[in-house]
């Protein structure tokens, strides 16, 4: 079976953005989704709550999440606020 990987680059102003534009395109996805945070230092509240929308969606559309590149910073919260179970990380 071939996996399909669509990558989605992420910068600190993008970061809800992205996400939401990730969730739209989950309706098509086959297999995974990548979410380049290589250059995201932080998150906010929106991007956590549309994380949040993301991580649900995926699990009813059963496609795998991955975040790339994820600080230590950013990975702390996703972790604080019960996240990090939710996606797969690769550097």
């Amino acid at each position: 079976m071939t996996s399909i990987v669509e990558e989605i680059e992420i910068n600190d102003q993008t970061v809800t953005a992205a996400v939401e534009l990730a969730a739209e395109k989950l309706n098509s996805a086959r297999g995974e989704t990548m979410l380049d945070f290589s250059l995201v230092r932080r998150v906010d509240a929106s991007a956590l709550r549309a994380l949040e929308e993301l991580a649900q969606l995926a699990d009813e559309k059963e496609v795998k999440v991955t975040l790339k590149g994820v600080s230590v910073d950013v990975y702390k919260v996703l972790k604080l606020v019960r996240l990090s179970r939710q996606f797969s990380f690769v550097n």
